[in-house]
């Protein structure tokens, strides 16, 4: 199967795949959602714990009005309904990393309902997801095996954590596609500041429930909203990356299309990815599962909030990923590929425009997403750690604008400023890079070159092409230094081309 098509091939006929994502993606916030406990990564075991993460009796929440915005202002984003009410409810059950016997969720009365993101497929063109919820819950702690061998130990310092989880429709129907959202999501996110998109640390990680069905049926159940003409779902638990989220899918369609074809039925379950076997394997089934006894949290009231708080955060929003794309194609005249590929990092498109500002932007388009984006992910940064400043891109498009350099002698010019020799105007003086447009000197170079070489001279009258290798030997004499516009049109008129 590959990534982008939307049917698959069995024995028995063809076969369709739909998916639907859940993203948990933590908030960023320096406290949690309930307490006033720190919010941070390295810290050491159970060192960021309250008495009410840890589940003391008696011990009240009280809820981070911050985390509250930080998901209102997510909803905005996701173009989402913004719910004025919304409820917090107790999903009960046991697990060691779970003090309560309880997490604090929303299942009823979510603060976020529905909306919609556009996102961007590989080969340019655009589809549509449907949002159909976004709701505030509390992380869990984390269960550790590997430090002895005969007990597990328990670290609370995630237990609390403020996470979004936002649901798709499922409207996905290739690995590749589902890759894309994912993408999309997380780079909202970063725009917004709501969830720092770290899937190492996994502050973003994925559930993706994935179902199949029979070549036609998404269709029939897309005109009708009637669930029966899809296929039983099995969702896989807490996917890290998008390379693992394309993996576990492929795998699951094919495994769910050999049950069937083989006369099977699809059991409804919990499944986890294991990259390292590339499968993925039951973890729970969903028959089995416990009922989880939701009701509203007595200890929590209704969070009603007001149209004018709202309407504040709407209008604090920074700009969001679409409307900068379109911007960068209207106030930059760029490609739709190239604004894509700029505002895939929030901090790439900045560097942008502070080194286009009155110079050719599709050319330094092409330097910070070419040679720039390459050296630093050599060195494993992003652009929010690029030592280079704009104004240093921005001197050598100048530098090639005013042929002061050829685009050729730039290359030799970057890698001298990217190693710390100064600007290029400063890299150029020092080594002696200017660009010859000197006519004179060319045509000294072009007059010894052909009187040098007869016989190629002769030759070029019957194979034209030939010029190159006179051109090349220009260069040569020069350094690489002439005008190759220059050098060309000389060559031409000498040999009477």
């Amino acid at each position: 199967m590959s990534d982008n098509t939307k049917t698959i091939k069995g024995r028995t006929g063809d076969w369709e795949i739909v998916m639907g994502l859940e993203i948990h993606a933590q908030v960023a916030s320096k406290a949690k959602l309930f307490s006033g406990a720190a919010v941070g990564f390295g810290a050491g075991p159970n060192e960021q714990v309250s008495l009410v993460d840890a589940g003391f009796p008696g011990m009240l929440p009280t809820l981070n009005k911050h985390c509250v915005e930080q998901a209102v202002k997510t909803g905005l984003g996701l173009r989402a309904q913004i719910n004025r009410r919304s409820q917090f409810d107790r999903k009960n059950y046991f697990y060691p990393d779970l003090p309560t016997g309880y997490q604090i969720s929303q299942l009823y009365y979510p603060i976020v309902g529905e909306g919609v993101v556009e996102v961007e497929a590989e080969d340019g063109s655009f589809f549509n997801v449907g949002i159909e919820r976004l709701h505030l819950e509390q992380d869990a702690g984390k269960l550790i095996h590997d430090l002895s061998p005969t007990e597990s130990y328990v670290d609370l310092n995630r237990a609390g954590t403020a996470l979004m989880e936002i649901v798709s429709r499922p409207d996905l129907r290739t690995p590749d596609e589902a890759v894309a959202y994912v993408k999309k999501i997380r780079t909202i996110l970063i725009y917004l500041g709501t969830c720092d998109g770290d899937m190492e640390k996994g502050n973003l990680r994925a559930d993706v429930n994935v179902s199949v069905c029979r070549a036609g049926n998404y269709d029939k159940f897309k005109e009708t909203g009637d669930f029966s003409y899809l296929g039983t779902r099995c969702e896989i638990k807490n996917v890290n990356s998008f390379r693992f989220i394309s993996q576990a899918i492929q795998y699951e369609a094919r495994r769910q299309i050999e049950i069937l074809e083989d006369g099977g039925s699809i059991t409804q379950e919990t499944r986890l990815y294991d990259p390292t076997a590339g499968e993925t394997r039951s973890m729970r089934s969903k028959e089995e599962a416990q009922d989880y006894r939701y009701f509203p949290d007595p200890d929590l009231l209704p969070l009603d909030l007001e149209e004018a708080w709202i309407a504040e955060i709407k209008a604090s929003l920074p700009e969001l990923p679409d409307d900068k794309r379109k911007r960068l194609m209207a106030d930059y005249g760029l490609s739709q590929y190239d604004a894509i590929v700029l505002i895939s990092e929030q901090a790439k498109a900045d560097y942008f425009e502070a080194a286009a500002k009155g110079r050719d932007a599709k050319l330094v388009s092409n330097w910070v997403t070419n040679e720039v984006s390459a050296r630093l992910g050599a060195e494993g940064k992003d652009f929010s750690q690029n030592p280079l400043p704009a104004a240093h891109v921005a001197q050598l498009v100048e530098l090639i604008e005013t042929n002061v350099i050829s685009s050729k002698i730039a290359k030799e010019v970057f890698d001298h400023v990217w190693n710390g020799e100064g600007s290029p105007a400063e890299v150029v003086e020092k080594h002696g890079l200017k660009q010859v447009t000197d006519t004179g000197a060319i045509e000294r170079a072009v007059d010894e070159i052909i009187a040098a070489n007869p016989d190629k001279t002769a030759a070029v009258a019957e194979k034209p092409q030939a010029i190159g290798w006179f051109v090349g030997q220009v260069m040569k004499a020069t350094g690489g230094k002439a005008n190759p516009a220059a050098v060309n049109d000389i060559l031409k008129a000498k040999l009477g081309l």
